[in-house]
């Protein structure tokens, strides 16, 4: 299932790829959406010594044109051929510079988001990346966000890390984002969440938080390890 702005997304490359000629150096769009709803397509360079994916060349077109952290990504062949997967080269340049990246990838029932992570498992991070961080929420919390009511978030299959980061609220028509810093994540058990935790999040006692994760969750156990992340607003990632 895609959303409003992962649907944006797709439509962009399946446009791209449309404009297409049958050139054979040219087989293959890419779109990418950043942080601020802004959309980057491009086009394959094929060459015998090894001319760049679609992908890879968005990348570069994103950068060029000052793109915050990418969201989003999908590439889509020509000729009617539909999403199609990235390759495992430009999975691991995907993971190493757009870590937060989820990608339209193709399955038996359709277009499908999949985070760049569980695309590329036991991979290799490489030790001198340093991307900008993002976390994303639903945007019926920005404004709880917004007044201080809300200073956590559990996650689980979802890693944060300590420091700069933007808080992302991915509305139907837009994104809003917020500067924000991680102070400390502490992970646990699932079944050790505490009413403490849950008070950060604007709730009262363990459970409501435990209700909400499992709904949000489906395949969180008892024993699943979450991370209770804590975060205050600030200006702007540095």
């Amino acid at each position: 299932m895609l959303y409003p702005p992962e649907q944006r997304v797709l439509d962009a490359a399946l446009r791209q790829a449309e404009s297409l000629t049958g050139d054979p150096n040219h087989t293959v769009a890419a779109a990418a959406m950043d942080l601020t709803g802004r959309i980057f397509t491009a086009v394959n360079d094929y060459h015998f010594t090894g001319g760049p994916c679609a992908e890879l060349v968005v990348l570069g077109l994103a950068a060029s044109g000052g793109a915050a952290p990418l969201t989003t990504m999908v590439a889509v062949g020509d000729g009617g051929r539909g999403v199609i997967a990235p390759c495992g080269r430009c999975r691991q340049v995907l993971l190493d510079q757009q870590p937060g990246c989820n990608v339209i990838v193709p399955t038996s029932k359709g277009p499908d988001l999949v985070s760049i992570r569980h695309l590329l498992p036991f991979t290799y991070w490489f030790p001198d990346a340093n991307p900008e961080r993002f976390i994303r929420f639903n945007p019926r919390y920005f404004d709880d966000v917004v007044a201080g009511r809300k200073t956590a978030t559990t996650r689980f299959d979802d890693p944060c890390a300590v420091g700069p980061a933007w808080l992302v609220f991915e509305f139907d028509d837009e994104y809003k984002r917020l500067g924000g810093v991680v102070d400390l994540i502490d992970t646990k058990r699932f079944d050790e969440i505490t009413d403490a935790d849950a008070q950060l999040e604007n709730g009262n006692v363990a459970d409501d938080l435990r209700n909400g994760l499992r709904g949000h969750y489906p395949g969180i156990r008892d024993d699943s390890i979450v991370d209770v992340v804590h975060f205050h607003l600030a200006p702007s990632p540095t």
